[in-house]
């Protein structure tokens, strides 16, 4: 693998939304995974895992832990440059569950209004399909 896996641990998902979103418009990455970390100090953590091109990834953690600590708590952060292809199986699992997650997401449903006569007033009501 050419690329790079960069991994951004956050306390809480204020601070990792802040962190991913400064990470994305830093330079050029992909989102792989998003993990909810249970028993992290005194909270939850969520781990953001990114990958792209060395120096992307790089800056994209700098940029994203720079961010992540002016809203909460970055826990940890790593970039492993060139990670051994054995990972290459890991990080196509965490996209394939980002992919299934974003499959899975529930559609809103949609209001249908109807109109009752009852003598000589009408009645308007909300029904969910």
């Amino acid at each position: 693998m050419e690329k790079a896996l960069g991994i951004i641990e956050a306390k809480g998902l204020t601070t990792a939304v802040a962190a991913l979103d400064a990470a994305a418009k830093a330079a050029d990455v992909t989102l792989i995974a998003t993990e909810r970390v249970i028993g992290g100090p005194n909270a939850m953590g969520v781990s953001i895992h990114i990958a792209g091109e060395v120096a992307a990834v790089r800056a994209a953690v700098e940029a994203g832990v720079a961010a992540g600590n002016r809203v909460g708590t970055i826990i940890a952060s790593h970039v492993i440059p060139r990670p051994h292809d054995e990972l290459d199986k890991l990080i196509d699992k965490f996209s394939k569950n980002i992919k299934k997650d974003k499959e899975e997401e529930p559609k809103p449903k949609a209001k249908k209004t109807t109109t009752k006569k009852s003598g000589n007033k009408d009645k308007k009501s909300d029904k969910e399909e």
